[in-house]
């Protein structure tokens, strides 16, 4: 199953959806036409506008009689409503929460182990990956209303990897059904479950043929978690960014790259390829927003191009690398470019090689370095005020200091 998850393969139609209105549209689609099982993985869902119309669609497939299974992350998603919560259970949604906080919260360094990765598999016929949440475009849980929504992507697919995506979703849900089991010293139904999560799991491949016009494509996915996949998602990028010939796009929500990405970058800037960052411009959260700042300074000097994204709130975790190339490479998902994602959150990436839908994804890119952004200036950038500054090397050391208590390096 390793090795599986490390191949890209031939045969997929990949499409790509920018944003909630696109994604939930299709992902609606999908759960409207399922005839037997629904697997959900989401960090946040947020039951306001779109968020509701998912829920919605959820529902009518399990009073259809629909295996509908749906795990969310405990820091990430607030607790269900008692209406909602009557609602999902009767309807016959099995609703489960990955990792709930305990009274100490995330005081506690293996608590910061988050289920980020946005996933969701029908049928076995379709799968989606990508960086966007069950959460309204519009609409933001701490700051209400969102005068323009937020940038981000996600794919759907068929092909190999929908199958990769089915075992994934199933195997983590065989575990923790087991861990809830031995909690409850019901031994015998938790051997069974851990026995299940390690096993092959069958898939339903929908007969109707695939009749839609997307090209075919070689795709992969990679994983990232605390097992067998550790530094996948890093090491594919260092891979693809160390083979870069003319250009280099990334779009990341919350960059703070470690040594590896960061001299994997300098390297190709230095070696000629235009490396182009698209960067969150907007405050969000302290340390996320003030930590990349100290990491600006090398990238500069080494003649990285930096822009602030200010239309909206950046979300995306993309990248598209040499799209006009014979190489291409793109890859959309839930991997930031920060210690969270690449040391200790269970993330998800789509990889892609194909020209077509890599040229896509870089023109959606440049277009928002060109008319949404805001380019940060080497002698601006050394210039900021003191204040920033210290603000700047404060979140950076508090975040270097929480990576020392959690035993990692990076």
């Amino acid at each position: 199953m390793r090795n599986a998850h490390q191949t890209i393969r031939d045969g997929h139609h990949i499409l790509l959806l920018e944003g909630g209105k696109e994604y939930f549209a299709a992902l609606m689609a999908a759960v409207d036409s399922a005839h037997n099982h629904v697997h959900l993985e989401t960090y946040i869902f947020d039951f306001y506008g779109a968020g509701a119309e998912v829920a919605e669609a959820l529902m009518r497939a399990a009073k259809r009689g629909v295996r509908v299974w749906v795990v969310v992350d405990g820091v990430g998603s607030r607790a269900l409503t008692e209406d909602w919560r009557q609602r999902l259970v009767q309807a016959g949604v099995d609703w489960r929460v990955y990792s709930p906080l305990s009274t100490l919260g995330l005081l506690i360094p293996s608590r910061w182990r988050r289920l980020h990765r946005k996933l969701c598999v029908v049928d076995g016929r379709v799968a989606f990956c990508g960086g966007i949440n069950i959460l309204d475009d519009f609409y933001d849980p701490e700051r209400g209303a969102l005068e323009k929504p937020r940038l981000d992507f996600a794919v759907s697919a068929t092909g190999a990897l929908v199958q990769q995506v089915q075992e994934t979703t199933i195997q983590l849900w065989w575990r923790m059904q087991a861990v809830r089991q031995v909690r409850e010293h019901q031994f015998p139904q938790a051997y069974s479950s851990f026995k299940a999560a390690g096993l092959h799991m069958p898939w339903t491949e929908s007969e109707e043929k695939d009749s839609s016009p997307h090209r075919l494509a070689r795709a992969g996915l990679l994983l990232r978690d605390n097992w067998l996949r550790r530094g996948q998602i890093e090491k594919a990028y260092c891979k693809a960014i160390g083979l870069a010939r003319q250009d280099i796009v990334i779009a990341n929500a919350y960059f703070v790259p470690g040594r590896k990405v960061r001299q994997a970058l300098i390297h190709a800037a230095s070696r000629g390829v235009r490396v182009r960052l698209l960067l969150q411009g907007r405050y969000e959260y302290f340390m996320q927003f003030h930590a990349v700042r100290p990491v600006y300074g090398a990238l500069l000097a080494a003649g990285v191009e930096i822009h602030e994204y200010t239309a909206s709130f950046l979300h995306a975790k993309v990248a598209a690398i040499d799209a006009h190339h014979d190489r291409p490479w793109a890859t959309v998902g839930s991997s930031n470019l920060e210690p969270i994602s690449l040391l200790m959150a269970r993330e998800a990436n789509v990889v892609v090689a194909d020209g077509p839908f890599a040229q896509q994804l870089q023109a959606r890119l440049v277009k928002a370095i060109e008319q949404e952004s805001i380019p940060v200036a080497a002698a601006a950038f050394a210039d900021r005020p003191r204040l920033q500054r210290a603000l700047d090397w404060v979140a950076y050391g508090l975040m270097r200091l929480a990576l020392i208590l959690t035993g990692k390096r990076y």
